[in-house]
């Protein structure tokens, strides 16, 4: 019999803000935070919106570790896993540093630094120093992790683009399954980057104003940043100390359909395939899913794959099943989103509010229909699933549930 997985804590920087009481208040409350980019000038491009963490600073957290030599996105993790991991409350002697042990996705690593470094050679004003590059690698974000809250279990940074957030959620289960740990901090970060943002300019999917998932006159995506972080534990342990236990992760189903580069299958064989994998893991039937936080990237084969895939898993079950992108207020954090996806969808079970898609004028008739448009719905959340997906075919989905006996 598989280990039961608690989720004791919970961390989060957002466009929309940071700290879980405030995310959740903006979040349910329909609060849109993207806006026009601050972070570099957009002048160049014919778009200028985005989703950048304005309201706390992510270096104010650091305890051992010089925030100035590391990246943007180091930064948002560690910030976020301190958050996450002060709100545990695990007393400091309770388990044994080594087993303890930190997963965290990004899709765009530390690029910042790259760019950071590109500028200061270009000025000819100083030198770039050689410590601030050398924590350019992917590695460097859950190193970071580590070292600054004392873990000394493995630690793992994991990249599959727009899904490493799931990924590295579900690597996290698979070490408290297999014995190796018997806590886990995982999540996803990202910061913003002017890379990503050429990038997805050049694919000419950024939305000129607001992220309309679902919509007829959807017209893509938006890119932001941020990072979220859970304490994962081992259920009896949690239970043994006393935890605060906010919901249960039952299971995940992952895939990678490869169809291509950057769009995704047309029939959404390999989400079908991760959402039936992440059922079955999780042990549960269809019928009991009462919430499906949603891909939901605004774009217009993003929206129309993922829908296909609900209603091939869901049958005439799907339109009875509140779907819901937050996207729609937060844009799409790379890296981060499913992981900010796995705070929401916690504290959608938790206080039993299912959070809303927000900019919802005419819905595509080829898309889900049940969206939750623009105002959150009170309702028992009792399972929910969180999709993510990503390019290069790379799919994850997980299952949360409301804590039992």
């Amino acid at each position: 019999m598989k280990k039961r997985i608690a989720i004791t804590g919970l961390g989060v920087l957002s466009p929309i803000g940071s700290g879980v009481n405030k995310f959740w208040e903006a979040l349910i409350a329909g609060e849109i935070g993207t806006r026009t980019i601050t972070s570099f000038d957009t002048s160049i491009y014919s778009v200028n919106q985005g989703g950048e963490v304005l309201d706390m600073d992510p270096a104010s957290f650091f305890r051992q570790l010089d925030p100035n030599v590391l990246g943007r996105t180091t930064q948002l993790a560690v910030a976020s896993s301190w958050m996450a991991w002060d709100d545990a409350q695990v007393p400091s002697d309770y388990y044994s540093s080594e087993r303890v042990g930190v997963c965290i996705g990004t899709g765009i690593g530390n690029s910042s630094i790259l760019e950071n470094s590109h500028d200061i050679e270009l000025s000819g004003e100083q030198k770039v120093r050689s410590e601030y590059v050398a924590n350019y690698p992917l590695a460097s974000v859950a190193n970071a992790v580590s070292t600054e809250l004392g873990f000394e279990g493995p630690s793992l940074t994991i990249s599959t683009a727009c899904a490493s957030g799931n990924y590295a959620i579900s690597r996290g289960i698979d070490l408290i399954h297999e014995g190796v740990l018997d806590v886990a901090v995982v999540g996803g970060a990202d910061g913003m980057s002017r890379f990503c943002y050429t990038a997805f300019h050049r694919l000419g999917a950024i939305a000129p104003e607001v992220c309309q998932p679902f919509t007829n006159d959807r017209k893509g995506m938006i890119v932001s940043e941020g990072a979220a972080s859970l304490v994962l534990e081992d259920m009896e342990k949690a239970i043994e100390r006393g935890a605060t236990i906010y919901a249960e992760l039952v299971g995940y189903g992952l895939a990678c359909d490869a169809y291509h580069l950057t769009a995704p299958h047309v029939e959404g064989l390999g989400a079908v395939l991760a959402m039936n994998r992440a059922i079955e893991d999780a042990d549960i039937e269809r019928n009991e899913v009462s919430y499906i936080n949603a891909h939901g990237t605004g774009t217009k084969a993003n929206d129309s794959s993922e829908s296909l895939a609900v209603y091939t898993t869901f049958g005439e079950q799907a339109d009875l099943i509140p779907v819901s992108s937050i996207k729609s207020m937060l844009g799409h954090t790379m890296g981060a989103s499913s992981a900010i996806e796995a705070v929401a969808c916690t504290l959608a079970i938790r206080h039993s509010v299912i959070p809303p898609t927000m900019n919802v004028s005419e819905l595509d008739a080829d898309c889900v229909k049940n969206v939750v448009p623009n105002q959150a719905v009170h309702q028992p959340v009792k399972v929910a699933i969180s999709n993510s997906f990503a390019f290069g075919g790379n799919i994850s989905t997980i299952v949360l549930r409301g804590v039992t006996e």
